[in-house]
């Protein structure tokens, strides 16, 4: 930490700002993991202190309220114990992040716009930064899909544990009949690499169109072309951006996104795992589904690759999903450490 310290403190150090950006990055992450670490040493040598002293002079009520900062030191333990979790080298990286809609029609693009309120009130209870790089709307209502690009400690690591498809069942507000529906959309999570990411791509694999920004972005954005698609031929992967009034911004953000997802590719080859959570997500439909939010006849969200559930499922919805991330990051390390013994 100390070394990072010294780089931002030179002088012209913001001479290259994108250089300078991510040694800031880079700091902010070793902070999020050292500064609670010597915290809750300090708050440990602190109690030890108190309860010498309590029980030499028989307090008390001194006694009872180290007992109760005693929850509060285990709480924090917890939470180290959490970004141990998050060890694989991708995991301090920021991330693109995808939700699109499958089977259902409108309902599914209207359960999209519910998952992305969801997820971008977690992102600002987690302070992560969100920009939207593309989105499709619904014919009717809501979004068939939408990528952000989210920046943040841990963005990756935290946000791959939704790479998935979920699946509400609830009375449809669509249905004059109020018939009970289910619908169903995908997350897609690929961490942002670096430029140096050793991955080549031929010129001749790739199919690059140009169009006008369908959404919102002011007269410039409708009349000029700026909007990026990007098909990589050989593995049928699409990218897109339109969110710049670019169109050298966009293609260049769209390239990158392609970088990582053909990265993430060949990882999942190696990675049986990975490929199954992440690359084989198959129809977006019954039997594939890694979460379900039941709101009638009965209200439940269930992760079905942990068992972990609750009950409130408003508070969820409202962006409540930490303890499901925590409990998947602790099925998947013991998943790897048995492996591990076999």
């Amino acid at each position: 930490m100390g070394k990072l310290q010294s780089q931002i403190a030179q002088a012209g150090f913001w001479d290259n700002p994108d250089a300078a950006q991510k040694v800031v990055s880079q700091l902010s992450i070793v902070k999020s993991i050292v500064e609670p670490a010597e915290e809750l040493q300090r708050d440990i040598n602190d109690l030890k202190e108190l309860f010498e002293l309590a029980i030499a002079e028989s307090d008390q009520n001194e006694l009872r309220q180290i007992e109760e900062q005693l929850k509060e030191v285990e709480k924090q333990c917890n939470e180290i114990e959490l970004a141990g979790l998050l060890s694989r080298p991708e995991d301090t990286k920021n991330c693109f992040f995808g939700i699109h809609a499958g089977a259902g029609g409108t309902e599914s693009c209207d359960w999209t716009n519910m998952l992305l309120r969801m997820y971008t009130r977690y992102f600002d209870s987690n302070k992560f930064k969100y920009q939207e790089l593309d989105v499709v709307p619904g014919e009717e209502a809501g979004i068939r899909s939408i990528m952000l690009r989210v920046s943040g400690p841990f963005a990756f690591g935290k946000l791959s544990c939704e790479t998935g498809v979920h699946r509400l069942v609830r009375i449809s507000p669509f249905d004059s009949n109020k018939r009970r529906h289910t619908s169903f959309a995908a997350v897609d999570c690929v961490p942002e690499f670096d430029d140096d990411i050793a991955i080549e791509i031929d010129d001749d694999d790739l199919r690059i169109d140009y169009y006008r920004a369908s959404g919102a972005g002011g007269q410039h954005v409708n009349k000029t072309s700026s909007a990026v698609r990007i098909t990589h031929i050989p593995t049928g992967i699409v990218v897109q951006c339109q969110n710049e009034r670019s169109q050298h911004k966009n293609k260049a953000q769209a390239m990158k996104y392609l970088k990582a997802k053909l990265y993430m590719l060949e990882q999942q080859k190696r990675d049986a795992e990975i490929e199954k959570l992440y690359g084989n997500k198959g129809e977006i439909a019954w039997g594939n589904q890694i979460r379900s939010y039941v709101l009638q006849p009965y209200q439940m969200v269930k992760d079905h690759r942990t068992d972990f559930q609750v009950g409130n499922v408003e508070a969820v919805l409202d962006g409540d999903i930490e303890s499901f991330i925590e409990s998947y990051l602790h099925h998947r390390a013991k998943t790897k450490q048995d492996k591990n013994k076999e």
